[in-house]
């Protein structure tokens, strides 16, 4: 169904340094994205998955590129292009730290670490004059999950918004359930296994592709 059709798909957590042993991460496991990626190469895409440091096999048919932190995923994810549809699967950290060069000792006291703000990876590919020609973004929410993912998907000017409930075990479990959020309003599925939610969410993207 999506015989030279190029996909990328992002998937895992990013790592952001704090010194050369220590980072601020998520829970994200990688396993929903990672899915998602092998069930669009079964269905004949060209998928180009970009992901956070996870060590999950990478699908059949998949090309892999590794990466750990969110600059590294939104220069990996503009150097992929051109596409014709990408799916931003991965949880990427909103902030970093401006990383020491060397292990913080304990001192005094709780060392201040200084945030800056990551490049909203989703919303500037929206924004490029390459925007694939279907752009999904995924928001992993703990409250408001529908209503917040509305939101989003209009802040960030993309076409779907795969919203998931996060605040039990999805971030790491093997189940998850979602609701899309689209120009013509709310699907929401029931729990599925990722591996599910994988091939049925990608049979509705090549569906949408041709």
């Amino acid at each position: 169904m999506l015989a030279g059709q190029h996909v990328i798909v992002t998937a895992g957590p990013t790592h952001e340094p704090i010194d050369p042993v220590r980072y601020i991460a998520n829970r994200s496991s990688g396993r929903q994205g990672f899915a998602l990626a092998g069930a669009l190469a079964a269905l004949g895409a060209r998928v180009t998955l970009i992901a956070g440091p996870v060590t999950l096999p990478t699908p059949v048919g998949v090309t892999r590129i590794d990466v750990e932190t969110a600059v590294q995923m939104h220069d990996a994810v503009f150097a992929a292009l051109p596409a014709d549809a990408a799916v931003m699967v991965a949880a990427v950290a909103d902030w970093r730290v401006a990383a020491a060069g060397q292990k913080i000792k304990k001192g005094a006291g709780a060392p201040v670490l200084t945030l800056v703000e990551n490049p909203d990876i989703l919303a500037t590919l929206a924004r490029d004059s390459r925007r694939p020609g279907l752009l999904i973004g995924f928001a992993a929410e703990t409250e408001k999950v529908v209503e917040h993912a509305i939101a989003k998907r209009a802040r960030k000017q993309v076409d779907w918004i795969v919203a998931n409930d996060v605040s039990g075990d999805v971030m790491g479990g093997a189940d998850n359930s979602i609701h899309i959020v689209t120009a013509d309003g709310v699907e929401s599925w029931e729990r599925l296994p990722k591996h599910a939610v994988a091939a049925r969410l990608a049979q509705r993207i090549a569906e949408k592709m041709t």
